[in-house]
């Protein structure tokens, strides 16, 4: 007898939607069947549900510890969870140090220890003069290295030149470490100020990220290096990532929920809620993203947390130049996905994918991803019928700043299970490494 048995009308394996039963021992799925299973504990759906496997989120700020006002890992990974994620890796930054030398990567993890509703993994940071910390980074098990061709945002971690990103590039493809990249050109960036979202728009115009991302391709072409676009917003740079890689080049690439389901049309002026970089484009550029997601261009589709507190985002003025850039949208992902998908025809099998399997496989997480035999027992209950409106004073989020306030979504999470356990008030998320997750 197994530990439980989860019972459904509705499980999403990766061999498509099934019926059945569906057994957990140890934390990890050990059968899937059409015929009764038994456990000493049983969890029936009901008819209205879907058991789906635990989202996998690459993407999140933290920005634990220095600016645990914007976030930390008690609120983040409570809301993750809420938002059916049961894995997120964190980004180097906001975070204070941020995460580019080992002893800031021990600072971080003893800032983790104990408080995670979720399983944690960490990307290390490639800045100006840290060249000789990555190797040892690598060693220590992060999963892989972001860094910024446009300024970050914040002081402390700089970004790269073309020479110094092409060094990281030779340097990481010599130890197997991925690159993942904010491709912005900022040659191509100008200042924007005011409450008018058309005005910020224009000045990170999609030539921003089609000259970054060119320029990406021909540096990894050079040094034969796996890098990873992050937050793809332009369609246009579709073609030139779809063509490097019949080109052999090692690229792939993320959008957002954002970007897919937020249009520049529907941005009031001074509602800086909605700045983030690169920014919400305009409708018909939001049709060939989902295009992008449709024929394999665009890999997988992750939040791009990045909370702040409510006074950042100076509501006060609306001034969008003057704003944080960020989009808190961490527990609203799936629900904002399915809302739209829903609305397009495309199944939630290929959500659900595009949310779990693809971010797994893009960091090598073995075990999670999948609703499948030998893959931990990390499980969303989720209702995809039924509809709530966004109170972003109701989020798990630290601040109650969202830009998906007032909305109505289609998909409500109703519980999400790690390892085979519910997750409830206690933290039971363990902090991950490369290689052994």
């Amino acid at each position: 007898m197994t530990d439980t048995v989860f019972r459904a009308s509705r499980i999403l394996t990766p061999d498509g939607e099934v019926a059945g039963w569906v057994a957990v021992d140890d934390g990890v799925i050990t059968e899937i069947s059409d015929s009764p299973l038994t456990g000493r504990d049983t969890v029936e759906l009901a008819d209205d549900e879907v058991l789906l496997p635990g989202l996998v989120d690459t993407h999140v700020h933290v920005n634990d510890p220095g600016r645990t006002e914007w976030e930390g890992f008690e609120t983040a990974t409570r809301a993750a969870a809420a938002g059916g994620i049961t894995t997120l890796v964190d980004m180097p930054l906001n975070s204070v140090p941020p995460t580019t030398d080992l002893a800031a990567l021990a600072v971080k993890r003893a800032t983790a220890r104990g408080r995670v509703h979720v399983d944690v993994g960490f990307w290390g940071g490639a800045v100006p003069g840290n060249l000789g910390d990555l190797v040892a980074l690598h060693e220590a098990g992060v999963f892989g290295f972001k860094c910024f061709l446009p300024p970050s945002g914040v002081d402390e971690f700089a970004n790269l030149a073309p020479d110094e990103l092409a060094a990281v590039l030779r340097l990481l493809h010599g130890i197997g470490a991925l690159t993942i990249v904010h491709a912005e050109d900022p040659a191509r960036i100008t200042e924007a100020t005011g409450r008018h979202y058309a005005d910020f728009l224009a000045s990170r115009p999609r030539a921003a990220e089609n000259t970054a991302i060119a320029q990406l391709v021909s540096l990894a072409s050079a040094a034969d290096a796996r890098v990873h676009v992050l937050h793809l917003s332009s369609a246009e740079a579709l073609p030139v990532i779809a063509a490097a890689r019949r080109d052999g080049v090692a690229i792939t690439a993320e959008t957002c929920p954002h970007y897919l389901t937020l249009r520049a049309e529907d941005v009031p002026d001074g509602a800086t809620e909605f700045k983030c970089c690169p920014p919400i484009r305009e409708a018909a550029n939001q049709d060939l993203l989902w295009q992008g997601l449709a024929d394999g261009t665009i890999d997988c589709v992750v939040s791009d947390h990045s909370p702040s507190t409510a006074d950042l985002k100076r509501f006060d003025t609306g001034d969008f130049g003057a704003a944080w850039g960020g989009i808190a949208g961490l527990q609203l992902g799936l629900p904002a996905m399915w809302t739209e998908a829903r609305a397009r025809g495309v199944p939630l099998e290929r959500v659900v994918g595009w949310m779990s399997a693809a971010p797994a496989d893009l960091v090598g997480l073995r075990r999670k991803g999948r609703l499948a035999v030998g893959h931990d027992a990390d499980l969303c209950v989720f209702a995809p019928e039924h509809s709530f409106t966004v109170d972003a004073g109701r989020l798990h989020h630290r601040n109650p700043v969202s830009a998906y306030h007032g909305r109505t979504l289609t998909g409500v999470v109703r519980s999400t299970w790690l390892r085979g356990e519910p997750v409830t008030g206690r933290p039971r998320g363990r902090l991950l490494v490369r290689g052994l997750a």
